[in-house]
């Protein structure tokens, strides 16, 4: 990006951490393939396992750990394998889990992007999957995800949660399977894992990963994940008095923000410019040299409304921008980003 741009598209992806870069270069140094038999693939097959014990402890996580390409190879795989009758998502998931989902019922949300829990409950029965984003990549609402995986396990069946807005920030949730994504919290992209309680809940299909994935394991990637989560997420704290601080200078500005009444990501947020489309706010911002987005970067080329705003029978769909912070994010750059907003305003 020029040196004088502002980067406010952290849900899309954020920036890679160097502890990150140096644990890549170190596993590029291990060329071998972790499959291997001889000398040179045990040396690598011993670093993916320390990288996978590493996960599991920085996460506090006590089950098994896949490795995938990312986070929609992590859904695709709870999804598609889980040993369940049937599968729920959430109206609101991600377009990933939508694909991974096919045909599967949706769960309505509320107004304020909450899954509507009595609308689940006389959805539920027998062994059924439920699929629910921890933070929406589009409004930052924070579903109370504890309190679903009881809900649902009550009935029988399973919770696989989308963290890729969460992981590295919040606590990991407490849900079947987690997936996470090793770009949004500065790791590389190309990464991720499907975190699952227990093998018997998946259907195995030959192959790495102890026969739940095949391809060879990207080890140099893994270890890039692992330094990243292994950061920590000291930096939060600033970030949402950042987002708190943005939101009251827009709301003085003519802004609507988007479910203001739910628990909400310290990071993402979503603002409504009346009588201004978001396409026409995303050109002058990026005239302006910040950037943005209109909703999750997977489908914010699309001319379709969002599907997340419609779920949630939001009036003006058209007229909403997301704005994301990330640990590099300064006070200077969110009133730059008011003087422009201000600007477009009029």
């Amino acid at each position: 990006m020029p040196q004088d741009s502002i980067y406010l598209d952290h849900a899309a992806t954020t920036p890679l951490l160097p502890e990150a870069m140096a644990a890549m270069q170190e596993g590029f140094r291990i060329w071998a393939n972790p499959s291997s038999p001889h000398a040179a693939g045990r040396v690598a097959r011993a670093a993916l396992e320390d990288a996978r014990a590493r996960v599991k402890a920085v996460l506090g996580w006590q089950g098994e750990v896949i490795f995938t390409s990312g986070a929609s190879e992590a859904l695709a795989i709870g999804i598609g394998r889980a040993r369940a009758e049937r599968v729920l998502v959430s109206a609101v998931e991600h377009d990933a889990a939508l694909r991974a989902a096919g045909g599967a019922a949706h769960v309505p949300v509320d107004p304020g992007g909450l899954l509507d829990r009595e609308a689940l409950a006389t959805a539920l029965g027998g062994r059924t999957l439920v699929a629910v984003q921890q933070v929406n990549s589009e409004t930052g609402v924070v579903q109370d995800i504890s309190g679903i995986t009881a809900q649902v396990g009550d009935s029988g069946g399973l919770v696989l949660c989308d963290a890729a807005q969460g992981a590295g920030k919040l606590d990991l949730p407490e849900a079947d399977m987690v997936v996470i994504s090793a770009h949004k919290f500065g790791g590389p992209v190309g990464v991720g894992a499907l975190l699952v309680r227990n093998w018997g809940m998946l259907e195995p299909s030959g192959g790495q990963e102890r026969g739940y994935r095949g391809g060879t394991e990207a080890l140099p990637l893994v270890m890039g994940m692992v330094a990243a989560l292994e950061a920590g997420n000291a930096w939060l704290k600033r970030a949402s008095g950042l987002r708190e601080s943005l939101a009251n200078q827009l709301l003085e500005n003519g802004a609507e923000i988007l479910a203001a009444e739910s628990p909400r990501s310290p990071t993402v947020g979503a603002y409504r410019m009346p009588g201004k489309s978001s396409a026409a706010q995303l050109i002058r911002f990026d005239g302006a040299g910040i950037a943005v987005s209109g909703g999750s970067a997977c489908s914010s080329g699309s001319l379709k409304a969002s599907h997340v705003l419609t779920a949630m029978g939001y009036a003006h769909p058209a007229e909403v921008i997301r704005v994301s912070i990330g640990r590099e994010t300064t006070e200077a750059e969110i009133a730059r980003f008011v003087d422009v907003w201000k600007e477009i305003r009029g």
